[in-house]
């Protein structure tokens, strides 16, 4: 993770009612009946999730995650006082990224601490080692957001018991976890949801198929995804297998389009690209930052929700489909009144 010299082009406000504050199945929706906007060089197309198909071509390839979701998110102390651990990845070497946040609703990252700080969380206590992945990693250039900590005993096993689901403050209530799977989470790991594939279902799936779509899954265990402004992704942990590498590589070859589901599945097919644009397996952490000036190879098109201004997801978004037809998509998200974060509503991006 580094702090980001590129910034978005994209310029939007987001209405202050904008944000999803509960699951679409809460809201009396189908995963699948979220609103779905479309932006094309031709313009820009509103329409439900469920009409995905017919805005694809036979021949085209849908890469979508499988990773699942676990609990990241448990309660705790730093020096008496209440906190919200964030757990967001478990390190080679055993310690953990973590994120320290406001009780009680994670609202907003707590940027004092300091190493050697204890956060109490349970039986189990979480040292705070340096910051993560160094010092002065936060654009703000005061505190730091993310941690390297070291637990006093099995962190894993005391999310798995008395954790939930990473949430913010902008939700209405707690979800279950449940609530944050899709129809292809199946490997677990990820601190928090790729959202961009919640709202498929088993009958889209049958749907892009019958029409001569292809899908193919990879891996990529997310992090938290609170980034300040500025701030880039930090290193996660993906796994593109060879059948997958071999159907991007033969749709390419064929003419068709590669559409990503999300942020995630581009950070990890670009980081399975080599020097030469060819594509291949591969697996382990992945650095890679996808932005206008390091532009995709492989991915043609993107399912994505919206991202907040100067988020650098967007960066990547601008960096697949072109900075116009980002610019044309998130006015038209705005005066149609979209709806944002992971229970939000979805854009289809074909630049």
């Amino acid at each position: 993770m580094s702090v980001l010299t590129e910034h978005p082009t994209t310029r939007f406000a987001a209405p202050a009612d904008a944000t999803a504050a509960a699951p679409p199945e809460r809201r009396g929706l189908a995963r699948d009946r979220v609103r779905l906007l479309v932006a094309t060089p031709d313009g820009t197309t509103h329409a439900r999730f469920r009409d995905l198909p017919r805005h694809l071509e036979p021949g085209d390839l849908v890469v979508v995650n499988n990773s699942a979701p676990v609990r990241g998110q448990v309660d705790g102390t730093l020096h008496g006082d209440p906190v919200v651990l964030h757990a967001a990845t478990r390190l080679d070497d055993g310690t953990w990224v973590v994120e320290l946040r406001t009780a009680p609703d994670a609202a907003r990252a707590i940027l004092d601490a300091r190493p050697g700080d204890r956060v109490q969380t349970g039986a189990v206590g979480v040292e705070l080692l340096a910051a993560y992945p160094h010092e002065g990693s936060s654009p703000t250039g005061t505190g730091n957001r993310l941690w390297r900590a070291l637990p006093s005993g099995d962190l894993r096993r005391h999310l798995d018991r008395q954790g939930r689901a990473i949430a913010y403050g902008y939700l209405d209530r707690r979800y279950p976890l449940s609530a944050y799977q899709s129809v292809f989470a199946s490997v677990p790991g990820s601190a928090e949801m790729a959202s961009a594939g919640r709202p498929f279902t088993h009958a889209l799936l049958t749907r892009l198929i019958a029409r001569g779509i292809g899908v193919a899954p990879l891996t990529l265990h997310t992090g938290v995804s609170s980034q300040e402004a500025g701030e880039g992704p930090a290193p996660e942990w993906f796994d593109v297998p060879a059948a997958t590498a071999r159907l991007v590589a033969s749709t390419r070859a064929a003419g068709g389009r590669v559409v990503a589901v999300g942020t995630t599945v581009t950070r990890a097919l670009e980081s399975a690209v080599d020097g030469e644009g060819r594509i291949g397996p591969a697996r382990g952490w992945t650095e890679r930052v996808v932005t206008p000036t390091d532009p995709p190879r492989v991915v043609d098109g993107l399912v994505t929700g919206w991202h907040d201004p100067q988020a650098s997801h967007l960066l990547l978004v601008e960096s697949v489909a072109g900075p116009a037809l980002t610019q044309a998509a998130y006015d038209a998200a705005v005066a149609g009144s979209y709806l944002w974060h992971e229970f939000g509503d979805s854009a289809l991006l074909l630049p």
